[in-house]
């Protein structure tokens, strides 16, 4: 059953090495990603699970210990999902979740489950429905972006309708709003390269039912891109 989840932004920059001189500009998303976790620890979950966007090779389930590193952007940093002799090939927003628990001295079983962005919605609900019978106490950590068109210095160029998305996204994310998380336009979230649909909806199949209350701990667009952040009890 899903006892909590904590729902974190996942861009690479969240990493300080990554950032280098710009780390200071993303303290505040990083304070409210560490309150979120703080969340998962206080919830006791006998099975943590990291649900976040993958392409086609960092897809399916990541055994707990398995190594992601961030050499791509230019650091040697490397990171692990939990204790044990993983092996590498961890999906970005994984590794970047990896790093959070990392900071966040997380202890117990940890594992990943990378989603595709084509993945349907009501193949996300049933990934998630089958995720909060993993254990008796289960929590999730999900990653994933909003809307990155909310600029016109964004990667996706301004869209009109990216502030709206997001500004619903936010909502139902902080009120633990399942139907409307489920009701999110997959081809419109497409069009605004919104990467963190499919996690959401994979959160709402693990939470239909659970009767979680949520509270919204950011929702800002650095660098126009909408980062959020919540916390579900």
């Amino acid at each position: 059953m899903l006892v909590a989840a904590a729902i974190c932004p996942c861009p690479p920059l969240l990493v300080p090495a990554v950032a280098a001189g710009a780390a200071p500009e993303l303290d505040e998303v990083r304070k409210a990603c560490s309150d979120a976790i703080g969340v998962l620890a206080a919830a006791r979950p006998e099975r943590l699970i990291v649900v976040g966007p993958a392409e086609q090779s960092g897809r399916g389930p990541h055994p707990q210990g398995a190594r992601g590193d961030f050499r791509g952007y230019g650091v040697d940093v490397e990171v692990r999902l939990g204790d044990g002799p993983g092996k590498a090939g961890l999906p970005t927003s994984l590794a970047v979740a990896a790093w959070l628990l990392e900071q966040a001295r997380w202890q117990g079983p940890v594992e990943g489950l990378g989603v595709g962005e084509p993945l349907a919605p009501e193949r996300c609900f049933e990934a998630g429905a089958e995720l909060a019978v993993q254990a008796g106490r289960v929590a999730l950590l999900v990653m994933g972006d909003g809307s990155a068109c909310r600029t016109l210095k964004a990667p996706g160029y301004l869209d009109e309708r990216a502030a709206d998305f997001d500004a619903e996204a936010a909502r139902a994310l902080g009120a633990a709003d399942v139907d409307a998380l489920k009701g999110i336009d997959p081809e419109l979230a497409y069009e605004l390269k919104a990467a963190g649909r499919a996690p959401w909806q994979v959160l709402a199949g693990a939470a239909e039912g659970a009767g979680l209350g949520g509270t919204l701990l950011y929702d800002d667009a650095p660098y126009g891109v909408g980062y959020l952040v919540a916390g579900w009890s």
